[in-house]
């Protein structure tokens, strides 16, 4: 049986490849809980410092698969909507940095995953969308909440409400996806940031991470606090010690997980 994620590591950089291509990656029980696997595989691996989400053939993920939805019982619904936020939130809350590297279609559930990624990195072909409402349907995977804190609140209704897709450059443009490369680019640029992400400390990036993730939803007096505290802690750190010593030295930190 072809395995639905294919899981890889380049040095400290893990590689998971959603690997559906005859669906495009359609998200269904099955391959939510192979993800869920895979994602419980990279936090226990204390040696991986970052990953990267991508997916096998000319889509992302390119949503839920609608055969499998068109059975379900709104109580199946229900269930099938708490697994793919339990999925995805266990992927945000991830303590490396994770990185979507959308090839192509990330529609619906696809664009979800993609947003529960810290970043987005997009190919020249990549689309995105929350299609949902042309179905009867409004996302079920977070979309109308992650959405929102990556674009604000008009653009997510625009394009929830719309049901319409967006290239990559408008994705960029709206702050969807950070950067855009052409396709063949994509991975080499995505495994250039994620292996940059590993050569720096990885206590301080994953605390910075923590803080960026506990203060936005905090208002701006708590943040800051979060962000003193965290800013006291790392000086206790051997990070910080060969860092700076490293710096005034003129030389190459060594930093150890």
């Amino acid at each position: 049986m072809t395995e639905l994620i294919r899981s890889e590591r380049k040095g400290a950089v893990a590689l998971l490849t959603l690997n559906r291509p005859d669906t495009l990656n359609a998200l269904d029980r099955e391959i939510l809980l192979a993800l869920e696997s895979a994602i419980a595989e990279v936090a226990r691996d204390q040696g991986v410092r970052a990953l990267i989400v991508t997916g096998e053939g000319r889509a992302f993920a390119a949503g839920a698969d609608i055969e499998a939805m068109s059975h379900m019982s709104p109580s199946e619904a229900f269930a099938f909507s708490r697994l793919g936020h339990r999925v995805f939130a266990s992927l945000e809350q991830l303590a490396v940095p994770t990185i979507a590297a959308v090839n192509g279609f990330a529609l619906g559930g696809g664009c979800e995953l993609a947003l529960s990624c810290d970043w987005i990195y997009a190919s020249t072909k990549a689309r995105f969308g929350q299609p949902e409402v042309k179905l009867g349907l409004i996302p079920g995977f977070g979309g109308t909440s992650r959405l929102v804190r990556r674009v604000g609140v008009a653009w997510a209704k625009e394009l929830v409400c719309s049901g319409t897709n967006i290239k990559a450059d408008e994705a960029a443009r709206i702050g969807l996806a950070n950067r855009v490369f052409e396709p063949e680019e994509l991975m080499t640029k995505a495994l250039e940031i994620a292996q940059a992400v590993s050569a720096a400390g990885p206590e301080a990036v994953q605390l910075a991470k923590r803080v960026i993730q506990q203060g936005q939803d905090a208002d701006v007096r708590t943040a800051h606090a979060l962000e003193q505290n965290a800013f006291g802690l790392v000086f206790s750190s051997e990070e910080h010690n060969e860092g700076t010593s490293a710096f005034l030295e003129k030389r190459e930190p060594k930093f150890f997980s």
